[in-house]
């Protein structure tokens, strides 16, 4: 939805209906994920993916109806086998597909929802996709944890407490990793039963990645950070180095000690599990307390630190001297990056990329060429 909301809500604002179809469930080898969201506007315009051009047709047609209809509908497609090309996904994959009609009278908080996500505001939208009562499709509940020290704000309700007390509590767990989800109940909200199905948009501000060393590897991997969705911060203790004009794909650049910085940052709540450390500094005297501090943390999605072997051997005698354990200099990605044969500051920030998304979704990192089986694993996370 976050790739598609400044559109929608260009026809949204001027009053109009658009029919919106969002990726709710995938399975095997389905290309887009959950919350991928493609709209279908007043004047027949198609904005976004939802397959990647699969089924792109047949959502195309049923968002129509929908917005015609103005009933929702959840929309299962998988491979035909009549017509691969008609409705299926020749992937092999399987999504579930929810399409509604978007206004200002079917979702009068969606101009609230679009200024969290301006302000980079954590919310998560709950939406009913299907219930043994029609009257409840589509009812969504809106949660916003707020800053430190504020109050949980809930609105909205679905066919209970029970049901609201389940999908709240579950709906948090889901922002606070930034991961949209279908979560099951029963009609009223049990959570062994069958019957409720609940789609969360995890509406959760971008995943953050800190590039510490203010070197030309580090604008390429501003660059490539940048383009994978993460917010780039750029640091370094360098004065000289570290500017706006050198790093203009980066969205801060902050001068300070790397250590003290990572230290403030983790201690203001702002580094969390989605949180990507790349250590380019290749300097003990900058990269050591810095991953002191990062090596750990209880929860970051990937730590790497550039350098030779014979940098990388030297760094972690540095490290086991300032007592850090086997177990905690495991989660060191070192050296970092893929072995692509990279050479270049751009060749090398892909092999960086590389790795993150690797570590991300599980993969291995080898040729698909050389593999045998599905070619998406279940996501971990």
């Amino acid at each position: 939805m976050r790739e598609v909301l400044d559109e929608l809500m260009e026809w949204y604002d001027a009053g109009q209906e658009v029919g919106v179809g969002t990726v709710v469930a995938t399975f095997q080898s389905a290309p887009r994920p959950p919350g991928a969201s493609m709209l279908v506007g007043p004047d027949g315009t198609a904005v976004g993916s939802v397959s990647g051009g699969c089924v792109e047709g047949a959502v195309y047609e049923l968002a129509q109806e929908v917005t015609a209809s103005g009933e929702p509908v959840l929309q299962r497609y998988g491979v035909s086998d009549d017509d691969a090309f008609a409705v299926g996904l020749t992937c092999g994959g399987i999504l579930d597909v929810y399409v509604e009609k978007v206004s200002r009278a079917t979702f009068p908080e969606l101009t609230d929802v679009a200024a969290d996500v301006a302000a980079g505001r954590p919310v998560a939208v709950a939406t009913v996709i299907e219930h043994p009562d029609p009257a409840l499709l589509g009812r969504r509940m809106f949660l916003r944890p707020g800053g430190p020290g504020e109050e949980l704000s809930v609105q909205g309700s679905f066919s209970s407490e029970r049901a609201d007390d389940a999908v709240r509590d579950d709906a948090l767990g889901l922002l606070a990793q930034g991961r949209s989800e279908v979560l099951g109940y029963g009609p009223d909200g049990e959570r062994r039963g069958e019957g409720m199905r609940v789609f969360v948009w995890a509406l959760a501000p971008k995943p953050r990645m800190l590039v510490f060393g203010a070197i030309d590897f580090a604008a390429a991997v501003a660059r490539v950070g940048s383009f994978l969705g993460y917010h780039v911060t750029v640091c370094d203790a360098r004065p000289v180095f570290a500017t706006a004009t050198r790093f203009p794909e980066a969205d801060e650049v902050v001068v300070d000690w790397p250590h003290r910085y990572l230290t403030a940052e983790v201690e203001a709540g702002r580094i969390d599990g989605r949180t990507v450390i790349t250590v380019l500094t290749h300097d003990p005297k900058f990269d050591v307390p810095l991953l002191e501090v990062a090596l750990t943390l209880p929860e970051v999605a990937y730590v790497g630190a550039m350098g030779s072997r014979r940098t990388h051997d030297d760094r972690l005698e540095r490290l086991r001297e300032k007592g850090l354990t086997e177990e905690s200099i495991a989660r060191l990605s070192s050296p970092i990056g893929l072995d692509l044969g990279a050479r270049t500051p751009e060749e090398t920030a892909v092999s960086i990329a590389a790795e993150v998304i690797a570590a991300r979704w599980g993969g291995t990192g080898r040729r698909l060429a050389a593999t045998d089986g599905r070619i998406h694993a279940d996501a971990a996370r």
